[in-house]
């Protein structure tokens, strides 16, 4: 949770690096970069494989995904290694990382990535920059439960204890569930999203991680969000004293001069400014044009 974090430094020193995960991001303050493509997911629909592997690491819930799962519309080809969550406490607010003009969503979900044309897998990976790279999806709460996500809240109490601290069961719980479309996950619009370079959002914290987080957040029940909140806890079963696992959330860390870009599409409704100029120019240069074609005609023929 919160506490203890500003003492994460001082056991793994990335984490007092000056790009660090998660930041509040100032939406107006972000800057439009049209050159940014949609993110496309290739694979997640039909994940190829009959079953996933949920786990309670002591720290959040975590899916292992296959490597077939891979991401276009980044510098390089990215493979899925897996996604997790974040969250807060029952009868609190937020419990998102990522913060939009200073607003912490109920949860957020990451879905992490490793460069796969440089690397073997996501443990290599996170030691390089630009070696990771991490969708965030603000989840907020509506009305409806959310049936992709039913596919993983509805086995949380498959995996409720940690494991012990001896190797053996250092993991934890586990339990595996039928696979299902991922994509599904995610919210509608790809395209719409913002873009920086941070960190991992727990110890090691190291630096080089590409994030983007999606602009538009997808809504789950009020009870999914509990699930996620009450059902987890951070000890083994056989620890007498059990502690929730609750607030499994980063505080945001500071900007130090980093560029946060704003995913622009260009819908035919949404013009820029130089574009209505152009248009309006070529306009009035048309109407001079004829204007001068008729006056002069007309002075011939007199």
């Amino acid at each position: 949770g919160p506490h203890g974090q500003q003492h994460w430094p001082e056991g793994h020193p990335a984490c007092g690096g000056r790009a660090q995960s998660p930041i509040d991001i100032a939406t107006r303050g972000a800057q439009p970069d049209p050159s940014l493509p949609p993110v496309r997911p290739v694979g997640y629909r039909s994940p190829g494989t009959p079953a996933f592997t949920l786990a309670n690491n002591g720290h959040t819930a975590v899916l292992a995904l296959p490597p077939s799962l891979r991401l276009q519309g980044l510098p390089h080809g990215f493979a899925a290694a897996q996604l997790h969550f974040h969250w807060g406490r029952p009868g609190r607010g937020g419990g998102a990382e990522h913060l939009l003009d200073g607003r912490r969503a109920p949860a957020e979900m990451h879905v992490v990535h490793y460069d796969a044309e440089r690397y073997a897998n996501a443990s290599e990976a996170q030691h390089h920059a630009g070696g990771l790279a991490v969708l965030g999806v603000l989840l907020e709460v509506g009305a409806d439960p959310h049936p992709a996500y039913d596919n993983i809240l509805s086995h949380l109490g498959s995996i409720r204890y940690a494991g012990e601290r001896t190797a053996r069961e250092r993991g934890g719980q586990t339990t595996a569930i039928p696979s299902f479309s991922v994509q599904d996950l995610l919210p509608p619009r790809l395209d719409l999203y913002y873009r920086y370079n941070g960190s991992l959002t727990t110890p090691p914290c190291f630096q080089g991680v590409l994030w983007t987080l999606f602009q538009h957040p997808v809504r789950i029940s009020l009870a999914q969000l509990e699930q996620l909140q009450g059902t987890l806890y951070a000890t083994a079963a056989a620890e007498p004293e059990p502690q929730r696992l609750v607030d499994n959330f980063r505080v945001p860390q500071e900007l130090n001069q980093r560029l946060v870009l704003a995913s622009s599409p260009l819908s035919p409704l949404r013009c820029h400014a130089g574009e209505i100029v152009a248009i309006i120019f070529g306009a009035v240069s048309s109407c001079l044009s004829i204007f001068l074609a008729v006056h002069f005609a007309a002075k011939r023929m007199r």
